[in-house]
């Protein structure tokens, strides 16, 4: 995909329209228009950023804020009110839009809230959120749209179970590609807030120098451009649950406000004397080791403790291989719908080849395999040839371990009892990941051994047993 962002112009008046198409292409990116709600839907599959006005003819800005969210939901949506509507505008940042400006605006704080909003299409683009079906909960593949029947997605639903319906706060720890927003989504919406907004902000995608102003609100005349008084992220999450994402992006200056809102309730607004309090559950989540960047002097400690109330690791993807038997169908079945293909699941050699490859990405990763797959799979089934050669590439790095007792015929001798057959299946999926976590870090046992969870002299017997050489590179 190329670096310029698609944005969706919507509104029913040529001028504003070619106005903004001007300013947004001058600015390099790619400007896409539409005449009324109807035809702006019509172009959600094909854009990164969608700007709406609020009302039009036929369907206005809420409904193509509802098509959006229920089709495309990682597309952000910024709606264009006219003076009267901002009521109307701030629900619906309570239901997933993204920002709004209201009519007439100047060029800067156009520019300043596409550049938000772009910010956050780039960092998720690739990424589509993984809801389970319907049809697939009822089979008990997972919960709370999560899917997978793993040990380690087991612990999350258990966290979730218990968490879910408190008040206290949860840091949603794991890397980029797991999964947390969805965590967080299962959390909002298995609690007794669930009826309330559920209010999102990336802070990898907020300017330093915007961020109070997103958190907390504005008054009007508090900077140039504030025409008109604005509520904060906090306000709009008033009797329901905000999710700061990537927590660890937010400055040291800034944690210091942030950290006063948790503990008090209350807040004021940028430029604004009248204190605020709100009731608020927070979730946050980040991909960074937050105990380093404390050493490091990039998250204040006291902070951490406040967030950390309830951790909830999310474990990368090659770390719950076996949920690729139901990741990888479920995947293909919710590309059908959205491609219009007929790809009826993959072959053996191909759920092989994933399985063996490291997933670095992560199930962001895998979706993104499978939907380039299909696109040019030719037949109604993927096989291990009809994925990328970064996936493949990886297949020779696997070590098979053959069974004991086992015929070229694939029959098994009489003389193997199940115990050894299961014996010789555990060493080989234990020489398989160790020989994955040393690849992974250079040889390092020390370090191996951290991403396998277990002591380093544990993994040292290990690799004396399953006779792998033990070259220990510590670094320290």
């Amino acid at each position: 995909m190329s670096d310029a962002v698609k944005i969706l112009v919507a509104d029913d008046e040529p001028n504003l329209r070619r106005v903004l198409t001007a300013l947004l292409k001058r600015d390099g990116h790619e400007v896409h228009q539409a005449a009324d709600g109807d035809a702006a839907i019509a172009m959600l599959g094909d854009v990164d950023v969608v700007i709406s006005d609020l009302r039009m003819p036929s369907r206005g800005g809420m409904d193509v804020l509802a098509a959006c969210s229920k089709q495309h939901p990682h597309v952000p949506v910024i709606l264009m009110t006219a003076y009267g509507s901002v009521a109307q505008a701030v629900e619906a940042m309570k239901v997933g839009a993204f920002d709004y400006v209201e009519k007439p605006f100047d060029t800067e704080q156009i520019r300043v809230v596409v550049g938000k909003a772009v910010a956050h299409a780039r960092l998720a683009r690739g990424h589509v959120r993984t809801v389970i079906s319907g049809a697939n909960a009822s089979r008990g593949i997972g919960r709370y749209g999560l899917v997978g029947t793993s040990a380690e997605i087991g612990a999350v639903y258990d966290i979730i179970e218990r968490v879910a319906d408190t008040p206290s706060t949860v840091l949603i720890t794991g890397e980029s590609g797991t999964g947390k927003e969805l965590v967080a989504r299962a959390l909002h919406e298995s609690s007794g807030r669930a009826k309330g907004p559920f209010i999102k902000i990336n802070c990898a995608a907020i300017p330093k120098n915007l961020m109070e102003s997103e958190l907390f609100g504005y008054e009007r005349g508090a900077f140039t451009g504030a025409t008109t008084a604005k509520p904060g992220r906090f306000e709009l999450a008033h009797e329901g649950t905000l999710f700061l994402d990537e927590i660890g992006e937010i400055p040291v200056e800034m944690q210091v406000k942030l950290l006063r809102a948790i503990q008090e309730s209350e807040f004021e607004r940028v430029g604004g004397l009248k204190t605020i309090k709100v009731d608020v559950r927070l979730v946050t989540a980040t991909n960074r080791e937050l105990d380093q960047e404390i050493a490091r002097g990039n998250f204040r400690e006291d902070l951490f403790y406040r967030l950390n109330v309830v951790p909830l690791h999310l474990a990368p993807l090659r770390q719950r291989r076996s949920d690729l038997t139901l990741l990888v169908p479920h995947i293909i079945d919710k590309f059908n719908e959205r491609l219009k293909k007929s790809v009826r699941g993959v072959t053996d050699a191909a759920m092989a080849t994933l399985t063996a490859y490291h997933w670095p990405g992560n199930i962001r990763e895998l979706e993104n395999v499978l939907e380039r797959t299909m696109l040019f799979c030719n037949g109604d089934e993927i096989d291990a040839a009809d994925l990328p050669a970064e996936v493949t590439a990886h297949e020779q790095h696997a070590v098979p371990v053959p069974l004991p007792h086992e015929h070229a015929s694939g029959e098994l001798s009489g003389d193997a009892s199940l115990k050894d057959f299961v014996r010789a299946e555990a060493a080989r999926v234990e020489r398989e990941f160790i020989g994955k976590a040393l690849e992974e870090t250079g040889g390092n046992v020390t370090q191996a051994a951290k991403l396998l969870r277990i002591s380093r002299k544990s993994l040292q017997l290990k690799m004396k047993d399953l006779g792998l050489r033990i070259r220990d590179t510590t670094g320290e």
